[in-house]
């Protein structure tokens, strides 16, 4: 059964006449995420440190990042750090929706959060973001020393959209050229993953109206990213589908019962345990799709969140 916060929540926006993003422009739609985030979000942890700098690579072109620190850091010191992916379909999303969430994981973890700015469709089409994600992953660690992070204990992760680029960032750099095993990556944190482009697993219809992520605007986000492409099949759209899982850091992967994504969330899970990899599922089975940013409103979230951290402390502060 749906959480009484969250049908609360559902039934307050149908109250309010809160339109669906996949009836405003996507100009519209970026904004009204953003607006919206502050009526939901819990206020962000104060001692946090942060700053905004470009990576600039040959692998891409300039990305931009927040490198948020749990406290400023000492001379010399160097903390185990998580790359961050925002959720928001490829189409929404920046640095401030998710500046809360990237706060509260570096200072409940102990970690340096990098976030990542990557760009947005229909403007930048697949597979932008993903160009743009690897390279800023590659950055992060060949900048280790400069933004005060151990190169040596670096995760990748992220919600939603983010959580398949973070999945697909963790394959592209395991088959690197050259590289072998990504050594230095040693978590995966997946929160509400797409997975799977062709979005046909049963929760898409079983979930698909009435809990705020609808069948309506995941076709609006996917129409967007992926444009008039047919590279639903493409591992680096849909990395359910890479033909090979095995040899990947251990992952947390976190669903929500009353999602379109969950099951979809559940077979990666499932897939990377049959490929040997170190894989824990959690579903909060009363949650809606982007719940864990809504703490202010859903008690939840805040549990969520602490979850998190506690994965991301254990994986990335061992042996450091």
């Amino acid at each position: 059964m749906l959480h009484p916060q969250a049908q609360a929540l559902l039934q307050s926006m149908i109250d309010h006449a809160v339109a669906p993003m996949h009836t405003l422009s996507v100009l519209e739609a970026r904004k009204a995420y953003l607006d919206r985030g502050p009526l939901t979000q819990p206020a962000p942890p104060a001692e946090a440190h942060s700053e905004d700098l470009l990576a600039d690579s040959a692998w891409a072109p300039p990305v931009r990042l927040r490198v948020i620190h749990p406290s400023p850091p000492a001379p010399g010191q160097t903390r185990p750090a998580l790359v961050f992916f925002h959720g928001g379909g490829w189409v929404i999303g920046d640095l401030d929706t998710h500046d809360t969430l990237c706060r509260e994981l570096a200072v409940q973890a102990g970690i340096v959060v990098v976030s990542v700015e990557y760009r947005l469709a229909p403007e930048h089409r697949f597979p932008a973001a993903v160009d743009d994600c690897v390279a800023a992953t590659r950055w992060v660690r060949s900048h280790a020393q400069v933004l005060n992070i151990d190169g040596n204990r670096l995760a990748v992760g992220g919600d939603s959209a983010g959580g398949n680029l973070a999945a697909v960032v963790a394959l592209a750099l395991r088959d690197e050229p050259g590289q072998g095993t990504f050594s230095s990556l040693r978590y995966q944190l997946l929160i509400y993953p797409a997975t799977d482009m062709r979005q046909v697993a049963s929760s898409h219809a079983r979930n698909g109206q009435g809990y705020l992520l609808t069948q309506e605007m995941l076709a609006w986000y996917r129409s967007h990213y992926m444009g008039d492409s047919h590279s639903h099949q493409d591992w680096r759209a849909s990395p359910l589908l890479h033909p090979k899982l095995a040899g990947l850091p251990p992952a947390l992967v976190l669903t929500a019962g009353y999602d379109p994504l969950r099951d979809e969330g559940l077979q990666y899970a499932q897939a990377l345990a049959q490929a040997g990899v170190t894989c824990t599922h959690v579903c909060f089975e009363r949650q809606i799709h982007g719940f864990i940013l809504m703490g202010r409103v859903l008690e939840e979230a805040r549990t969520a969140v602490a979850l998190c951290a506690v994965e991301l402390r254990r994986a990335l502060h061992q042996g450091g």
